[in-house]
């Protein structure tokens, strides 16, 4: 067998188990797999071990700790990531919208920018991940809780006037790194009228060739697709785009502040992949979003 019939075949039955995942179904881990997931469990476990007694002890003497992140950072680097930066990120009075592809995204922009976070409910019981969120004071959302957004908008502002920062996803849901979804804005509420020199700040996520073997998407449950991140070969690269900020009271409403941010993300996005953005293929009910037949194919191999 040639190197490069090889190779084909272990791109086959990557995309054949990654669509496996999406549909559901069980990951297979060999043995190294499962040596690979538990010493990488055992980094965590120690990581947590060094960092949560300094945090509270910390804040025994102070308020505002910076020991999350310090673990988030760890967290970050123990499951694989590589994190780059590119642009300047602000500290504190911002509001950063992202685009979502993994779990592993908010390890890694709270590892590198201190931030708090608006995430689904779902993430608040993942094993570990929704502690930590709980711990780097993330603000939960229920997307079937429509009667109680207004709380959670005051919540919002209480967490961006406390953090300093705070990350919104505003497709509502992961993707795989080659689509963006409609923006559900509602959470931009929060900016309706925006708090005095607030700014948002648009970022781009990108794992670049391994964006669909990370992403979280279809029916794979979160612990199926932390087993099988934990258990990966080798690392992957993450690059975090920071892009210019802009102040809200520049647009009227939170409708026009999200079109502005997913215009830019969209432009970025189509920058760094060097190719138009995909349709994504499965449906969303956040955004009410159902993907056309065609654009529910397995992905070609390239």
């Amino acid at each position: 067998m040639s190197g490069s019939t090889a190779t084909t075949e272990r791109a086959l039955r990557k995309a054949e188990l990654r669509a496996a995942a999406a549909r559901g179904e069980g990951y297979p881990i060999s043995p190294i797999g499962w040596l690979r997931l538990s010493v990488r469990a055992l980094g965590l476990i120690l990581a947590l071990m060094v960092c949560v007694p300094l945090h509270y002890l910390y804040r025994l003497l102070k308020y505002g700790s910076p020991f999350p992140k310090l673990f988030l950072w760890l967290a970050t680097r123990i499951v694989g990531a590589r994190v780059r930066r590119h642009g300047v990120y602000l500290r504190r009075d911002v509001f950063f919208v992202a685009n979502h592809i993994s779990w592993v995204d908010i390890l890694a922009l709270a590892g590198a920018s201190g931030t708090a976070f608006v995430a689904k409910q779902e993430l608040s019981e993942v094993p570990v991940i929704g502690w930590l969120c709980r711990l780097n004071r993330t603000v939960f959302v229920k997307r079937e809780h429509r009667m109680g957004v207004a709380e959670q908008i005051n919540d919002l502002r209480e967490a961006l006037a406390d953090n300093w920062s705070v990350t919104v996803f505003p497709e509502g849901t992961v993707t795989d790194g080659q689509s963006l979804l409609p923006f559900k804005t509602s959470m931009l509420s929060v900016l309706e009228p925006p708090p005095p020199g607030v700014l948002v700040q648009p970022v781009v996520l990108d794992y670049r060739e391994n964006a669909e073997e990370i992403g979280w998407v279809g029916d794979e449950s979160g612990l199926n697709n932390a087993k099988r991140l934990l258990a990966r070969r080798g690392t992957f690269r993450l690059d975090i785009h920071f892009l210019e900020p802009f102040s809200p009271e520049e647009f009227r409403g939170r409708k026009a502040i999200g079109n502005e941010s997913r215009r830019r993300i969209e432009d970025k996005l189509v920058e760094v992949l060097g190719k138009p953005l995909r349709e994504y293929r499965f449906p969303s009910e956040p955004v009410r979003y159902i993907p056309r037949p065609q654009a529910q194919a397995d992905i070609p191999i390239e």
